[in-house]
């Protein structure tokens, strides 16, 4: 069955970095885009990063630009995000999500995402 799987989050302090990852089993990864969203408490889910199939290019929130990263290693069927110059503002649940259009939409369990000021 289908499975996307976060891990890499945690506690960590403003300024610092985490590095989160998702791995993804049962369907075709190398033919989906692959995104990260956030959900901090009471606010809406957000887009934070996503990335073409193949890699090829990338788009970010405005709000992370120049401090997060989005990568994929289609050999390893893990996306991962790159997360640098943490700010308190950055907590929330993250969510992987692979889509390709009009075929399929899938999301991870999320991990949880928390800084301290």
């Amino acid at each position: 069955q289908v499975q996307l799987v976060e891990s890499g989050g945690g506690l960590v302090q403003s300024g610092g970095s985490l590095r989160l990852s998702c791995t993804a089993s049962g369907f075709t990864f190398s033919i989906y885009a692959m995104s990260w969203y956030r959900r901090a408490p009471g606010t809406e889910r957000e887009l934070v990063a996503a990335i073409t199939s193949a890699g090829g290019s990338t788009n970010y929130a405005d709000s992370v630009k120049g401090r997060f990263t989005i990568s994929r290693d289609n050999a390893k069927n893990t996306v991962y995000l790159q997360m640098n110059s943490l700010k308190p503002e950055d907590t929330a649940v993250y969510y992987c999500n692979a889509r390709k259009r009009l075929i399929a939409d899938y999301w991870g369990q999320g991990t949880q995402v928390t800084v301290s000021s």
